[in-house]
């Protein structure tokens, strides 16, 4: 969590995957992977590039045909990926639909910044439905650009008009962290629901967690 800062945070803005939705990149080909086959594969392919391609904008087929540059069993399972994308998708996670709406309750502004496909994105709400409780949301392949880039953190400012400084900023990745607290936004990295109440309660935005089951 960056330095408390003086002005009372009026906005939180989440991160969506591991934070709001839970995401496994073994779900879509896990009957045809095992999960040690899939990460073998995801390693000799570069998957994390691959993922951070279709996260930036690049369309999915480009992405297949990258993959398919050093292997075209590559492409294949890439482009078998994304067509079954949905069930890489794993749920609300715990306890944060609660969350959600407790500060939604208190007129708290909701915001999201994630990095995602927009060829995928329309699958998080089905799954998700805390993700529609949200005002808006600015997703990294719409925009062509990607956390932790300062520039997406700047867009995601200038277009709902924040103040670094009285938005609170979740995410699961410490990069994406300390990339936001760099630019006076109060970062909180995400470990489970029951830690975010504390640090929302540290920060005078939920009430007492003591109570609360995550």
């Amino acid at each position: 969590m960056s330095q408390p800062t003086d002005l009372h945070p009026t906005t939180v803005v989440f991160d969506l995957g591991n934070v709001l939705i839970g995401w496994d990149q073994t779900g879509p080909l896990a009957d045809e992977l095992t999960r040690d086959e899939w990460n073998a594969f995801a390693a000799e392919a570069d998957f994390g590039t691959l993922n951070t391609l279709a996260d930036r904008g690049v369309p999915i087929t480009e992405v297949v045909a990258r993959a398919a540059e050093s292997d075209p069993r590559h492409g294949e399972i890439v482009a078998a990926y994304y067509d079954s994308f949905d069930r890489s998708l794993t749920g609300p996670i715990q306890g944060m639909a609660e969350v959600v709406a407790e500060l939604k309750a208190s007129e708290i502004r909701l915001l999201g910044l994630s990095n995602w496909s927009a060829e995928t994105f329309h699958h998080a709400p089905k799954v998700a439905p805390a993700i529609n409780e949200l005002e808006d949301i600015v997703v990294s392949g719409r925009e062509k650009l990607i956390k932790p880039d300062a520039e997406i953190f700047h867009l995601l400012s200038r277009r709902f008009d924040l103040v670094p400084e009285q938005t609170v900023f979740v995410d699961d990745l410490q990069a994406n962290i300390d990339a936001a607290n760099q630019l006076g936004f109060v970062g909180l990295l995400f470990t489970g629901a029951q830690q975010l109440r504390n640090d929302l309660h540290a920060l005078g935005l939920l009430g007492s967690p003591a109570n609360v089951e995550n």
